[in-house]
């Protein structure tokens, strides 16, 4: 039988909750609805799911136009969002909760998918253009800036050039790349813990690689 003593220190530490100012913002991208879930469209989306449950946070308290939860990260106290915007306006969301919170661009971590590497392959950036990404470029828009990070999840190249961009990003993962999108996924959480702890540099050594 459990000591009594361990388990009020388990009750304890499971009723911590996140404190202090927040820091940063994790953003994942996605669409919202049980149709999107799997797509892959919805590779930060799915992320973040991963994330919060390493963290052992909970995203689904609704404001901002998204669904977000906090967590302690590196020594930092973080919003995760994913905006209930749809893709295209994913922007209104982060600009409303950055503006909250007073975060600027550069503390605004973005995860979202890229249909121009393989399934589970990552690019890690500090700044820069949308890359034909709407979601991007609709944060760059509302946030009247590109100086922040995003991590750029490969969902796979289109089988063939004609086949329709939207249809593609809009289907689910075959069985095989669902296994090795999960897998990357530990990988983005270590290269999103480096960015928090200000070393670029090292994510972009740990996730850019092949």
């Amino acid at each position: 039988m459990a000591n009594i003593f361990d388990l009020f220190k388990k009750i304890e530490k499971g009723s911590s909750a996140p404190s202090g100012p927040i820091t940063h913002i994790i953003v994942g991208l996605g669409n919202p609805g049980a149709e999107y879930a799997l797509t892959r469209h919805n590779a930060g989306f799915l992320a973040l799911d991963r994330f919060a449950e390493r963290l052992g946070a909970r995203i689904d308290r609704a404001r901002f136009r998204a669904l977000t939860g906090e967590a302690d990260w590196a020594g930092h106290h973080v919003l995760l969002l994913k905006p209930q915007t749809y893709m295209n306006l994913s922007g209104e969301s982060v600009r409303e909760a950055a503006a909250f919170y007073k975060i600027p661009a550069e503390n605004v971590i973005v995860i979202c998918d890229d249909v121009n590497f393989d399934v589970g392959r990552l690019r890690v950036r500090q700044k820069g253009s949308d890359g034909g990404h709407n979601g991007i470029k609709n944060i760059i828009y509302q946030l009247q800036s590109d100086q922040f990070p995003r991590v750029r999840v490969g969902v796979g190249v289109k089988p063939h050039p004609d086949y329709d961009l939207a249809n593609w990003v809009l289907s689910p993962f075959f069985k095989e790349d669902a296994a090795t999108l999960a897998a990357s996924f530990d990988r983005v959480f270590e290269g999103v813990r480096l960015i928090l702890d200000g070393d670029l540099s090292a994510a972009m050594q740990l996730c850019n690689g092949k």
